[in-house]
């Protein structure tokens, strides 16, 4: 996953910032966290002292029953921790006093976006194996109540790209993207413009523009 570092590091030094406003070293990816201690990241972008930019990125070939639910599970908890910690001043000095902070809506969520204009842009990426298994139609269990009806008969692919584009849509993430990708095949592709690379450095791209003037 090298090459989507490189991509952040491109994307920051075009906007005018310096490179080594972006940490990659396992000592220097590590954030605060609400519900536990820390969490390490793949990618962190801080300059002077205001943390803009957190990446995770993740890949996946086969496994798909075993790892989908595993992974959309990482991927909503880790963001809702960092949102509380940030809520509560854990990037930005010494963090606040429980007592000093008032809640506006329930934690999980993301109080951020009532309270900072200006949030961290957060970012995952799911790198997932194109082939039968992952793009096939997949039955659910439905024991007591059903599922939402967009998740019937849905494939692997298809319930990351939902996962991916509702993690946005609860402001959970700034971006998230699924590029689907052939083993040992140099061909990807995105399922959709809104969940796809392109997109989320785009937005990134922007995020960084404005902290770079001030907005």
């Amino acid at each position: 996953m090298d090459g989507f570092i490189e991509v952040v590091r491109a994307v920051v030094t075009h906007c005018g910032l310096a490179a080594d406003t972006v940490h990659v070293r396992k000592s220097k990816v590590v954030l605060p966290g609400f519900f536990r201690a820390t969490k390490s990241w793949d990618v962190l972008v801080v300059h002077e002292k205001r943390l803009l930019g957190v990446f995770e990125f993740k890949s996946q070939v086969g496994s798909f029953g075993n790892n989908f639910n595993n992974r959309s599970e990482e991927v909503i908890g880790s963001a809702a921790d960092l949102w509380v910690a940030h809520h509560h001043g854990a990037y930005g000095g010494i963090p606040r006093n429980r007592n000093e902070v008032r809640e506006y809506a329930p934690a999980l969520l993301n109080p951020v976006i009532q309270s900072d204009p200006r949030p961290p842009f957060l970012a995952w990426l799911m790198l997932l194996e194109e082939c039968d298994a992952s793009m096939r139609s997949v039955r659910c269990d439905e024991p007591h109540f059903p599922v939402f009806e967009e998740f019937r008969d849905a494939s692997y692919a298809r319930r990351y790209q939902i996962l991916c584009e509702r993690l946005v849509e609860r402001q959970l993430y700034s971006a998230a993207a699924l590029e689907l990708t052939p083993t040992g095949k140099d061909n990807h592709r995105a399922l959709s413009p809104a969940t796809s690379i392109r997109n989320m450095f785009s937005e990134f791209a922007g995020r960084i523009l404005a902290a770079v003037q001030g907005v």
